[in-house]
């Protein structure tokens, strides 16, 4: 793969092999984050499961307690009473099967989709293409719910879902280059907190394995996750 200048630039001041303390490998990710935008500071965690164990797949949200920073757009599909509850808690777009049709035609300009169980079976419709998006209405992450007001206020403040691949790895963005090591080290803790309660009972040996930090357009930070432990 071919690096550009300031990947190679940052790259030079990480050891490799060492695996940092949570605070110093936070300073790092964001000193080797040099992009002219403000980057995306994003964490990996490889897990000692089996993905293709049913009892084993790895899902679940958190609060990350100092947001995402970025603005979510919240989608909510629904219909009567609670279209009204779903605007007053701030979400961006409501709707019934105009939407439904909408998202079919290939619209997504949304980061979230809420919808309550009594518009499931039109929603259904939409596993094909919401589907491999990661964007499918799922009760198990409290996004088919008739709670609608309290879901889209928990979107927008910072609720994260999150889920292990087909190699047992996590990825998920914890916060941005803007935000204070305090406020980045907040979050990795809650999201290694919820990870480690969501442990497979059938999962044999080491369970986290590795956890690494990156920005964007950043080298991996190999980070001691004893010191994540510590720092809670």
């Amino acid at each position: 793969m071919k690096r550009s200048k300031r990947y190679k630039e940052s790259a030079v001041t990480i050891e490799r092999s060492t695996l940092y303390r949570l605070d110093d490998a936070i300073q790092l990710v964001q000193k080797t984050s040099t992009a002219k935008f403000d980057e995306s500071i994003e964490i990996s965690v490889r897990l000692g499961v089996d993905p293709k164990k049913a009892d084993q797949m790895v899902r679940g949200t958190v609060n990350l307690p100092a947001g995402t920073g970025k603005k979510i757009r919240v989608c909510v599909l629904t219909k009567g009473e609670k279209e009204a509850e779903a605007k007053k808690a701030g979400a961006d777009y409501v709707g019934g099967d105009e939407l439904i049709e909408k998202i079919q035609g290939g619209w997504f300009d949304f980061d979230v989709v809420i919808a309550t169980p009594d518009v499931m079976p039109q929603v259904g419709k939409l596993g094909r293409v919401l589907g491999p998006r990661g964007l499918m209405p799922n009760p198990k992450i409290g996004t088919v719910t008739f709670e609608v007001g309290k879901a889209v206020e928990e979107s927008k403040a910072g609720k994260i879902d999150f889920r292990v691949d087909k190699y047992g790895i996590i990825h998920s963005a914890i916060g941005k280059n803007s935000f204070s090591p305090a406020q980045l080290k907040q979050n990795i803790q809650a999201f290694m907190d919820m990870v480690n309660r969501l442990k497979p009972t059938t999962a044999k040996g080491v369970y986290i394995k590795t956890i690494s930090l990156a920005s964007t357009m950043g080298p991996g930070i190999k980070v001691d996750k004893n010191t994540i432990i510590e720092a809670a």
